[in-house]
């Protein structure tokens, strides 16, 4: 009788151990501003030029322990561009860049997360901007997640990647330093 009770509670561990944790979902914080979009291009080959982009949403689905289970959605409002130069933001938001009356929209979706590690891992998925699709890693880190002090429940990542603006149709020649844009993404999503 011992024997019998041992085996079944040694069958409920392993399977309560075995089995992955639920995914939840989670809607980025841009309404406390907890999350950003910032991107940066050299400039000649002296300095950076940095911005970020003020208008964005999206949502993403994480478990700690079974990131197959993790997805990302994203989409960026191109026309918040914003460098701090509205001169400059009026020329980014023109034909020559991004185009906006034609694309006022850029998306990300993911189609695969693996982790790398503990807290890292990498997100592969479809970058629509300036009207063209392609595929694009962004390299992940989890920051932290828990319980935040109105109730809820938070996870916060940072994500880091780098295209070459010609593969998007953005042509500009702005010489060959300037080829490359770096993004890194804040994202804190609470908890639905």
């Amino acid at each position: 009788m011992i024997r019998r009770y041992a085996l079944a509670a040694l069958i409920a561990v392993v399977t309560t151990m075995s089995t992955p944790s639920i995914a939840a979902d989670y809607v980025i914080d841009t309404k406390g501003a907890h999350a950003s979009i910032n991107f940066r291009v050299k400039h000649l080959g002296f300095s950076w030029l940095v911005g970020r982009f003020d208008k964005f949403s999206g949502n993403f689905t994480f478990a700690a322990d079974n990131p197959a289970a993790s997805q990302v959605k994203v989409e960026i409002d191109t026309t918040s561009v914003n460098s701090n130069h509205s001169e400059r933001d009026k020329h980014l938001r023109s034909a020559d860049f991004l185009d906006v009356e034609k694309f006022p929209k850029a998306t990300f979706e993911s189609s695969k997360v693996t982790l790398d590690g503990t807290d890292k891992a990498t997100i592969v998925g479809n970058l629509t901007l300036h009207g063209v699709t392609k595929e694009l890693t962004i390299q992940a880190t989890r920051i932290g997640g828990g319980q935040d002090p109105w109730g809820g429940t938070r996870e916060g990542f940072e994500g880091t990647t780098k295209f070459a603006l010609a593969d998007f149709g953005i042509t500009k020649d702005l010489g060959p330093a300037s080829k490359d844009v770096e993004l890194t993404l804040h994202v804190e999503g609470v908890k639905q």
